[in-house]
C-alpha cells in the first residue's frame, strides 16, 4: 500500500501575527490575507512487511526508527513528523518527507508539511478528513514541536490553496476566498530567498508576550495591521494595484515596529535593491529576521527586481500562485 499527499506553502501578503491566539481576540475585524504557491511539501507512506516504522525527510539526510509508534517522544531529529505518526499510531510503515521550499523561509513550510502528513495518515489510518479535525492536529501538534503558540493562518492555504483572507472572531476562524486573477498578482511579486533562515517561534512569542503584557505600542501597531490588511483586501477586489502596494509597504512599516529582530541590514540592503530596480514596496515573509522575501511592483519591472534581489546575493524562487490545496494519490 503507498499514498502519497502534497501541500503548497503560501506567501502572506498582510495581516501575518495577528492571527496567533488569543491575539487577535483584541483586535475586532481582524483578519490576514494569503495566497497559496507552487513550492510544496510532499510526503509519501508505503506499506513494510516488518514491525516498526521509519521516517526519513530527503531535504536534511535525516532518518529515524522506532520498533512502536509510543517510542516517538519528538525529542530528536525530525520531531514534527514524529510526533503527528505518534498521533495517528504509524505502525509497519515507512514515511518519507520532501520540502520545496527553502529551511526556515517563513512560507509555512512546517504548516504545509503538518497538512500532508496529516492527510496522508489520516487517509493510511481511516481517521477524520474533516478539515477542522486536521487543521487542530496539524496546529497543536506543530505547537507541541516548537513550544511556542502558533497561528491559525498558513493551514488554511496548504488545505485549500488560492488567494483568501482568513477572518478571525471570537466564533471562530472563517476563510473567505477572494476573486483576484491569480496570474495578476504574480505579475507583480518577486519572491526571493534571503539565504538567512528565521525562528519564527522565538520573534513570536516575544511579539506576543509583549502584548499579552499590556505593550501599547505593540498593541497599535496590531491595529495599524489589522487596518493594513483590510485595506489590501479592498484594493485586491478592486483590481487597484497601485494601493496593492502602498498597503504593502504599510504592512512592512508596521511589522518593522513590533520587534527589532524583524528585519536586518541584509534584508534593508535588498530592499534597497529592489527599490531602485522599481519596486513598489517589499516585505519578510513570516514573522522575519531571514527566510523569504517578497517585493511587489509594475509588471515591466519585474526582471529587473528579480535581477536586483539576484546581485545583492539573494535565492530568487521559481512560483505560481496554486489553486490547489492538500492532494492525495490515490485520492
Amino acid at each position: 500500500m503507498r499514498i502519497a499527499a502534497s501541500a503548497p506553502t503560501r506567501i502572506d501578503l498582510a495581516g501575518g501575527t495577528i492571527d496567533i491566539w488569543p491575539l487577535y481576540l483584541f483586535h475586532e475585524g481582524a483578519s490576514t490575507l494569503n495566497a497559496a504557491i507552487s513550492l510544496r511539501a510532499h510526503v509519501t507512506v508505503e506499506s513494510r512487511e516488518d514491525e516498526g516504522l521509519e521516517i526519513r525527510s530527503i531535504d536534511t539526510n535525516r532518518q529515524i526508527s522506532a520498533r512502536h509508534w509510543s517510542e516517538l517522544d519528538g525529542s530528536g531529529d525530525l520531531a514534527l513528523v514524529a510526533l503527528l505518526s505518534r498521533h495517528y499510531r504509524l505502525d509497519r510503515a515507512v514515511l518519507t518527507t520532501r520540502g520545496e521550499s527553502p529551511a526556515g523561509a517563513g512560507i509555512a513550510g512546517s504548516s504545509a508539511l503538518a497538512i500532508a502528513v496529516c492527510g496522508a495518515l489520516a487517509r493510511w489510518t481511516g481517521a477524520s478528513m474533516k478539515a477542522d479535525d486536521l487543521f487542530a492536529i496539524a496546529m497543536n501538534v506543530e505547537c507541541q514541536t516548537i513550544r511556542v503558540p502558533t497561528g491559525v493562518q498558513d493551514y488554511r492555504p496548504a488545505l485549500y490553496g488560492g488567494i483568501a483572507a482568513i477572518e478571525l472572531r471570537p466564533d471562530g476562524v472563517t476563510r473567505v476566498p477572494l476573486a483576484i486573477d491569480p496570474r495578476e498578482l504574480e505579475r507583480r511579486m518577486v519572491l526571493a530567498y534571503t539565504g538567512l533562515p528565521r525562528n519564527s517561534g522565538t520573534n513570536n512569542w516575544t511579539i506576543t508576550k509583549r502584548h499579552l503584557d499590556g505593550d501599547r505600542e505593540i498593541f497599535d501597531c496590531f491595529e495599524r495591521i489589522r487596518d493594513t490588511a483590510a485595506a489590501m483586501r479592498t484594493a485586491l477586489l478592486a483590481d487597484n494595484w497601485d494601493e496593492v502596494g502602498r498597503q504593502i509597504a504599510a504592512e512592512w512599516e508596521n511589522r518593522k515596529r513590533l520587534a527589532p529582530g524583524v528585519t536586518t541590514p541584509a534584508i534593508d540592503e535588498l530592499v534597497a535593491r529592489a527599490s531602485a530596480a522599481g519596486a513598489q514596496a517589499a516585505k519578510v515573509c513570516g514573522a522575519g529576521g531571514g527566510g523569504c522575501l517578497f517585493c511587489y511592483g509594475p509588471p515591466e519591472a519585474r526582471q529587473a527586481i528579480a535581477e536586483a534581489l539576484a546581485a545583492g546575493g539573494a535565492r530568487v524562487l521559481d512560483y505560481r500562485i496554486d489553486m490547489q490545496g492538500l492532494l492525495l494519490d490515490p485520492p
